[in-house]
C-alpha cells in the first residue's frame, strides 16, 4: 500500500506541474489570479514548510484570508496537486495561503497538525504584509485536511494539556468561520464503517484498505492506541462537553456526498456542533463520490462551491460579490473541458 501510495503521489504532482502550467491561462478567472510560490512558513530547507500565496491582481487593500490544508489520506498530495482549491477560492475575492505540511507514514501525528498550527501562527504574523486581513479568516481543508482543520479549530478554541496546543490556543485569535470538508474525523476504531453485515457487503476491499491506511499514516504502529491521542480524532473531543476556558466555536460548513464511505464522520460532527449550538450548514449530495468537488464540471461540484462561497460571503463580509447561484466562473471551466 505505501508503495501504490508513493506511486500515486508521484504521478499527482507531475500531472500538477504540466497541467496547472496552462490551466490558469485557459480560465479567466484563474488568469487575473497572482500566485507567490514557495513563501517558508516554518523550515526553508523544507518542501513540507512552505505555502503559496494567492490573491487576485486587481485586489485592492487588504482582504478576508483562507488556510487551505490540503487532503491526501495523510501520505500524499501537496499544494502543487491542490492548487485548482486555491485558485477557485482566490478567484472569489479571497486571499488564499495554501499550505504544504509533513506526510506520513514517515512523519506521523502529531508533525502534521504541528505544521498546520505553524502556518496559521505565520498567516496571523505575516499574512497583513501580503494584503491578508488576519482578523477576517476561515480554515478550510479537505480529507485527511479536514481532519486537521477540526484539529486545529479546536486547539485555537479550547485549552488543551499538550504544549504544542497550547501555544496556538493562547494567540487568541478570532476565527471567521471553518469548513472541514468530508473528512475523516474520527480515527478510533475504524472498523466501525464496515462492521455492520450489510456495509461489509457494500463496501469494497480497497475502500478498507484506505481507511486503514489513512489511520495508519496518521498514526503509524500506535494506531491500535488512537485514544492516547485525541486530537487526532478531532470529532470525538466535538462530541463532548465544552471545557472549562474554552471559547465560542465559529460557525462551521461541510460537504459530503452519499457515495462517500466518510459521510458518517461528517454527519456525526454536524450533529455534535448543533448539540453545543454552534451553526453548521452541512449540505449532503446524492450519490457524490469522495472529493466530488474537484470536479468543477459538474453540476454538484458547482453547487457545492456556490455554497461555500455563500457561506463565506455571510461570516467573512468579503469585498467580492456574491456568486451567483449559476457560479459561472466554474461554468467557463465545465466549457472549456467539454471543447
Amino acid at each position: 500500500m505505501p508503495f501504490v501510495r508513493n506511486g500515486v503521489d508521484k504521478a499527482a504532482n507531475r500531472v500538477s506541474r504540466l497541467g496547472y502550467g496552462f490551466l490558469p491561462w485557459v480560465v479567466q478567472s484563474w488568469r487575473d489570479v497572482h500566485v507567490e510560490h514557495n513563501v517558508p512558513y516554518r523550515n526553508p530547507r523544507r518542501r513540507s514548510h512552505l505555502l503559496d500565496v494567492y490573491r487576485r491582481k486587481d485586489a485592492i487593500g487588504q482582504l478576508p484570508c483562507v488556510l487551505y490544508i490540503h487532503g491526501g489520506a495523510f501520505s500524499m498530495m501537496s499544494k502543487d496537486t491542490h492548487r485548482i482549491m486555491a485558485y477557485v477560492l482566490a478567484a472569489q475575492g479571497y486571499q488564499v495561503f495554501n499550505i504544504n505540511y509533513r506526510l506520513g507514514p514517515v512523519h506521523t501525528y502529531p508533525r502534521p497538525l504541528k505544521d498546520a498550527m505553524a502556518a496559521f501562527e505565520w498567516v496571523l504574523d505575516n499574512g497583513a504584509k501580503y494584503g491578508a486581513d488576519t482578523n477576517r479568516i476561515a480554515i478550510i481543508g479537505e480529507s485527511a485536511g479536514a481532519n486537521l482543520t477540526a484539529a486545529l479549530a479546536y486547539c485555537i478554541t479550547h485549552p488543551r494539556p499538550e504544549p504544542f496546543a497550547q501555544r496556538v490556543f493562547e494567540r487568541d485569535a478570532q476565527l471567521s468561520c471553518v469548513a472541514p470538508l468530508y473528512g475523516l474525523l474520527d480515527l478510533h476504531d475504524v472498523e466501525r464503517f464496515w462492521r455492520d453485515p450489510k456495509k461489509n457487503k457494500r463496501m469494497a476491499g480497497w475502500i478498507k484498505g484506505e481507511i486503514r491506511g489513512t489511520a495508519y499514516s496518521y498514526l503509524g504502529r500506535r494506531v491500535s492506541r488512537t485514544l492516547q491521542f485525541p486530537l487526532a480524532s478531532p470529532l470525538r473531543l466535538f462530541e463532548q462537553a465544552p471545557i472549562a476556558g474554552s471559547r465560542a466555536l465559529p460557525p462551521f460548513f461541510s460537504t459530503v456526498g452519499t457515495a462517500d464511505p466518510l459521510l458518517s464522520d461528517t454527519i456525526r460532527l454536524r450533529d455534535a456542533l448543533h448539540k453545543r449550538g454552534t451553526e453548521c450548514d452541512l449540505h449532503v449530495f446524492s450519490g457524490e463520490i469522495h472529493a466530488f468537488n474537484v470536479m468543477l464540471w459538474r453540476a454538484a461540484a458547482r453547487e457545492q462551491w456556490g455554497a461555500l462561497f455563500g457561506f463565506l460571503e455571510t461570516h467573512m463580509h468579503g469585498t467580492s460579490p456574491e456568486a451567483p447561484a449559476e457560479a459561472p466562473h466554474y461554468m467557463s471551466l465545465a466549457e472549456t473541458f467539454a471543447e
